[in-house]
């Protein structure tokens, strides 16, 4: 027998996550690929999987430590031989396996949100530092940098937690009370405006009933990817000026073209999608309207000069959205292996924090499922979101007669902040024409 130190692989880029749950402990008999442990970034949860099979001996990590890349979670006991041959590879990393929400990031300060034409922004108290406390709010550090992104005084926060410790769900109660009006933050009582000034949303409070009067009901637990995916969702709604156009692409010899490739393909297993057509036309629309490739970065536009997109995967746990990285490096059929990669991944749990990071722009297809068209909400920092739904042969004028076409609906919406309706409206009509005649990427 050998006695091995499990550490944590990499982890993509995270400096360091929190452990905030132990799968095993000392005694446990466990297998390769095992979970020990699940640790939790700003992005996502995440199970670290064990590189050796054996018996824990020793834990050396405990509920919020944090770790990083070579850290040692636990001593195992495993098979001499094995244990001979492999205790340098204990360092080899085994892919952590990740429950993880749509990318979150920082968003644009709400301070850059555009006020409608003609009017003047109302003035809105900054929340000012609390004052110098004893000791930190007892919070992890997840729930820290989330509340810093909603803009929380974490201080006057109540933890419902183990000892008083303030969780995410603590965090979104109290920005649902704040903004329904039910309560303050200090700074807001300080400056409280003069009732019927119109400053602020003067939103009514949430509705409290009881839906059991009514008939039988039954409670069930938010996903943790829903809650955290659910609370991003929400900032963005809040934070960017939406506006969404509707237009529609004609498909008809796209659709066929790619039929047909994929039966001439049919015996070597490619088999390309349409998403993956989109994707392309996408790298060509945001090359001609660099706008839609960027980030709001203070009072600056981060505009890049890369091209990763991503897409959103519907799972058993929830929404998430993997990422082709440098998209206008690869052909359609890449992009769409690629993409069924990523999708199983995702299904199945295992996408990695960096799958799911550094997206630009983002394609949420409904054309499996069916619709018309919908308004996709903006995954921030990106400040665009193309949203496509089922197509539909629909009779269209040629000049001479009705013909039958096969219509794709699109759906995009983007930030107001950044980008004008003129610019919106050429976007998408430049996108539809791509799709048309995808022959124009070569132009």
């Amino acid at each position: 027998m050998a006695l091995v130190d499990i550490q944590v692989p990499d982890i993509g880029d995270f400096d360091e996550v929190g452990v905030i749950e132990l799968l095993v402990k000392p005694g446990d008999t466990i297998k390769v690929e095992q979970s020990l442990i699940t640790v939790e970034s700003d992005k996502a949860s995440m199970e670290i999987p064990s590189s050796h099979a054996g018996q824990v001996k020793e834990l050396r990590v405990q509920v919020g430590d944090k770790v990083k890349e070579g850290s040692v979670l636990l001593t195992l006991e495993v098979a001499g031989a094995a244990g001979a041959a492999n205790a340098a590879g204990a360092t080899e990393p085994a892919t952590p396996t990740a429950a993880a929400a749509a990318p979150v990031a920082a968003p644009a300060s709400p301070s850059t949100a555009a006020a409608p034409a003609g009017a003047t922004p109302p003035a809105i108290p900054a929340q000012q530092p609390s004052p110098a406390m004893a000791s930190l709010p007892h919070a992890s550090p997840s729930v820290r940098k989330f509340a810093r992104e909603l803009g929380v005084p974490i201080a006057q926060v109540k933890g419902t937690g183990p000892k008083g410790r303030i969780t995410l769900d603590d965090v979104q109660a109290f920005t649902r009370q704040v903004m329904s009006g039910a309560m303050q933050t200090q700074a807001q009582a300080a400056r409280a405006p003069a009732a019927g000034s119109a400053v602020g949303l003067d939103l009514l409070p949430w509705p409290k009933i009881d839906f059991a009067k009514f008939g039988p009901v039954e409670r069930k637990e938010l996903g943790r990817i829903k809650k955290i995916s659910g609370a991003n969702l929400h900032r963005n709604w809040v934070l960017i000026p939406h506006v969404t156009n509707h237009d529609d692409a004609d498909i008809t010899e796209l659709e066929a073209f790619r039929v047909q490739f994929n039966k001439e393909n049919d015996k070597s297993g490619i088999k390309v999608t349409m998403l993956a057509f989109m994707i392309r036309a996408a790298v060509a629309a945001l090359r001609k309207f660099p706008e839609f490739n960027a980030s709001i970065d203070g009072e600056q536009l981060v505009l890049k000069n890369y091209f990763h997109i991503g897409f959103a995967a519907d799972t058993p746990n929830g929404l998430m959205v993997p990422v082709i990285r440098d998209a206008d490096q690869k052909g359609i059929v890449q992009i769409s292996q690629e993409m069924a990669e990523l999708a199983k991944k995702a299904r199945d749990g295992k996408l990695a924090p960096a799958e799911m990071s550094g997206a630009g722009f983002s394609i949420s297809s409904l054309g499996g499922i069916g619709g018309r068209y919908f308004t996709p909400i903006i995954n921030a920092p990106e400040v665009a979101i193309m949203g496509v739904c089922k197509s539909r042969l629909e009779p269209q004028w040629d000049g001479k007669q009705f013909v039958p076409r096969l219509m794709l609906p699109l759906s995009l919406s983007w930030d107001h902040r950044v980008i004008d309706g003129a610019a919106a409206a050429r976007f998408n009509l430049y996108f539809a024409s791509l799709l048309a005649d995808m022959r124009r990427i070569m132009m």
